[in-house]
């Protein structure tokens, strides 16, 4: 294969910033034995690379690697050895480059585009076979770009251990992209749906989405009272915590006698919660991070199957990364923030 004369890809050094999104020319890629060469149409961003970025994510990105977990792409190479992909496929990644099925183990965490391989940022990324999932073709690729990280925890959120139940309740905290799926997802299991949000046009954006019930945490600094109070006492049986410790204690006084309260993603700084904030009910919290490959699939048939996809809030042109970085980071956006191909 020859260079395009205009292929580039970003390379990110942390802890300087948008200082350190830097340009660089990009040969196209030959793929190893078990490799996949993608030719980039869309990629989009998740909490994590603002992370990355400040040096405040768990893994610290190794200087120079090309970020973002979430993109999709045109397969056009493949290795000796790939069987799962052929060339023309429009594909997208797992989070992890090798965690296929069950529990996440160590080693899995320790291996991430965008982070400590390279990621979806530049004309052509290379995956592992083993991350290699193709996507709905009903989806477009702004909404194809939009999966791996928030798309595929919500599911994972809902799904597994304990799967939500027509009939039963759950509440999501916060509007990020997770949030965002979850009502989605919730609603697909039949479940009834209350969402905490910040404003009054949010809150309409989230009924519009499929929420039954949304609170607006700046008429009501107290929410949780005002969830047991919709749930008739009861509190809800399931909680996508997603915004973390600010709000955790309040999520969990939301909760019904042994409901679920699961803590989405890695924050900045977490610190234990002054006082007993589990108010003396039996339940469990977990924290997650993501899912594997068979999560990812068993997402994409429920796409598949009713037609879903996620909200997109903005997208810019690849040429214009930092101020798609910078719109994301400050710009409060209500979905995600894509960047595509012209």
């Amino acid at each position: 294969m020859t260079a395009s004369v205009n292929s580039v890809a970003y390379h990110l050094f942390p802890l300087q910033g948008l200082d350190g999104l830097r340009v660089a020319p990009q040969p196209v890629p030959t793929p190893g034995p078990t490799q996949v060469v993608v030719r980039v149409r869309a990629a989009s961003f998740n909490r994590r690379d603002l992370l990355l970025m400040d040096g405040a994510y768990p893994l610290p990105a190794t200087p120079g690697v090309v970020p973002l977990s979430d993109g999709v792409g045109e397969v056009i190479a493949v290795g000796a050895g790939v069987t799962r992909v052929a060339v023309g496929a429009r594909v997208t990644a797992t989070y992890y480059l090798h965690w296929l099925h069950g529990p996440q183990r160590l080693a899995h965490v320790r291996e991430q585009y965008g982070a400590n391989h390279d990621g979806w940022l530049a004309d052509y990324v290379v995956l592992e076979e083993d991350s290699a999932i193709e996507v709905p073709d009903h989806l477009t690729d702004a909404e194809a770009a939009s999966l791996s990280c928030g798309g595929v925890v919500a599911w994972k959120t809902l799904a597994d251990p304990a799967p939500v139940l027509p009939g039963e309740t759950v509440l999501t905290v916060g509007t990020g992209t997770v949030a965002l799926f979850a009502v989605q997802f919730a609603r697909l299991r039949g479940a009834r749906v209350l969402s905490v949000t910040s404003s009054a046009e949010k809150a309409k954006r989230l009924r519009d989405l499929g929420a039954d019930e949304t609170i607006d945490r700046g008429e009501h600094p107290d929410w949780e009272q005002v969830v047991v109070e919709l749930t008739g006492g009861h509190g809800v049986d399931h909680v996508v915590e997603a915004v973390g410790p600010p709000t955790l204690a309040k999520s969990v006084a939301a909760s019904a006698f042994n409901a679920r309260v699961t803590v989405i993603g890695v924050f900045p700084s977490d610190g234990p919660a002054a006082g007993d904030p589990f108010g003396g009910r039996y339940l469990s919290i977990r924290r997650i991070a993501v899912g594997s490959r068979a999560d990812f699939e068993e997402m994409n048939r429920a796409l598949t199957a009713h037609r879903l996809g996620p909200v997109i809030d903005r997208v810019f042109p690849f040429e214009a990364a930092a101020e798609a970085y910078r719109y994301f980071r400050d710009g409060n956006p209500f979905g995600k923030v894509v960047l595509e191909r012209g």
